[in-house]
């Protein structure tokens, strides 16, 4: 099984974090985004997985050879010119049935059903209340007829999670080919859906498979519902602090120093952290870090950033400072 993972985003809904790191690279329960993706996607017979990188894309070549040992390959999307476009970058590298994952999403799939697949590809999806937010598939007879972006009249409600499977990867590189030159593109990008349904339209069979979980990490509120969703599911035991109280769930990386504070629940903290003499809720606090006398909650603190002084909610980028005093100066 090939994979191609598009991580050449900008990440802008997570600034001020994805000034410094790329998005599948902001921390959540105790690990990078992409970290949890590539965990559930070692499970299955990897020949190559093909990273589609862009800005700081050295970042992810250098967490990936560090953490993994699959055969992986680094391609740069030269322009940010939407999912089809990044995605094509690997043809040449692959042939036969491959994945495309989205790194900004936690999923529980059952991925091995591909291989008994009678279908030309599948997408993974997600039954949702409100389908207008989302790009949809319409289906019939289980297979799918239609991609829809968007719905304004709901005529589906199977979300398109970012997960897609191909039999053969060649006949999506076709579509797309087909795509740009016929420049079939939305708002400047080449979106995926447009591809896809080409292929549709031309006598590929495609069918819809469910993910039983579908958390998004995009925007901050949506990365944190997801760290405390990874953290309900984590099977360690809560670590011990001698001079701190802890409440589960929240992972702790044992370099971190926590003392004299209350930690929890659904708590990160990452290596290198410090907290000392505060308290620390529904918070992810990156490596490096340092809280001090101060009260957080659903709050985001980054690598090597210090918050210190009064209760509040925060979300402050990598190398940041945040300090509070009082008018008296004490």
């Amino acid at each position: 099984m090939h994979v191609i993972i598009p991580v050449a985003g900008l990440g802008t809904r997570l600034r001020p974090h994805t000034w410094s790191k790329p998005k599948p690279l902001v921390t959540v329960a105790g690990k990078p985004i992409l970290g949890h993706v590539l965990d559930r996607l070692i499970r299955l017979p990897l020949e190559t997985v093909v990273f589609v990188t862009g800005y700081l894309g050295e970042q992810i070549e250098e967490y990936v050879r560090s953490h993994y040992r699959f055969d992986a390959r680094f391609v740069e999307q030269p322009e940010p010119l939407g999912q089809s476009h990044a995605v094509i970058q690997a043809k040449g590298l692959m042939t036969g049935p491959a994945l495309i994952v989205f790194p900004d999403l936690i999923f529980e799939a059952d991925l091995d059903a591909v291989v008994s697949l009678d279908a030309d590809g599948a997408i993974f999806v997600k039954e949702v209340e409100d389908p207008r937010r989302f790009g949809v598939v319409v289906t019939r007879d289980g297979q799918i007829t239609q991609l829809v972006e968007k719905p304004a009249t709901p005529v589906s409600n199977l979300a398109v999670v970012g997960l897609y499977y191909f039999r053969e990867i060649t006949d999506l590189f076709e579509a797309i080919e087909y795509q740009m030159e016929h420049d079939l593109r939305k708002g400047g990008e080449f979106y995926l859906a447009d591809a896809i349904q080409h292929m549709i339209d031309t006598g590929s069979r495609l069918v819809s498979l469910p993910v039983s979980v579908w958390e998004d990490c995009g925007t901050v509120e949506a990365l944190l519902q997801t760290n405390r969703y990874l953290l309900e599911r984590q099977p360690e035991a809560p670590p011990s602090c001698s001079t701190a109280v802890i409440v589960p769930p929240v992972v702790i990386d044992p370099s971190a120093r926590v003392e004299h504070a209350v930690i929890g629940p659904y708590v990160s903290i990452g290596s290198g952290a410090c907290v000392s003499h505060s308290i620390v809720a529904d918070s992810i606090i990156d490596e490096g870090a340092t809280i001090a006398s101060a009260i957080l909650t659903r709050s985001i603190v980054g690598r090597r950033a210090r918050v210190q002084g009064d209760p509040l909610r925060v979300n402050v980028g990598d190398s940041s400072e945040i300090v509070f005093s009082r008018a008296d100066g004490a």
